[in-house]
């Protein structure tokens, strides 16, 4: 009788193979999505998750197994806009106590 103890052999033998093989698919892609994300962005983390579900039901001496594959992937980054808001619940570009330096000529005062 051929006995089945390490984890390793039995995830290579569900569905014949097929789980280990989607598992190894799914790390790939999830992979490259990452990488895809981070971009050129040395210090940038972009983190996901791949995980690998075993449902054992057993029952008059035999199991039965199924799997759960499943991961997450970061939506990709967006970025922010800076706005002042103004007492009327209007937003601006501008600082709404600062004079506006480069708006065109202003008017000189009269010399004294």
């Amino acid at each position: 009788m051929k006995r089945i103890r390490d984890a390793q052999t039995i995830i290579g033998m569900l569905e014949g193979g097929e789980v280990a093989a989607a598992m190894s698919t799914e790390i790939t892609e999830t992979l490259a999505k990452l990488k895809e994300l981070s971009g050129d962005r040395p210090k940038t983390k972009i983190k996901g998750h791949v995980s690998l579900k075993i449902n054992v039901e057993v029952e008059a001496g035999t199991a039965t197994i199924t799997c759960e594959i499943d991961s997450k992937r970061p939506k990709p980054a967006r970025g922010s806009s800076f706005y002042w808001v103004l007492d009327d619940g209007s937003l601006s570009t501008e600082h709404p106590q600062q004079t506006d330096m480069f708006g065109g000529p202003r008017a000189a005062a009269d010399r004294q």
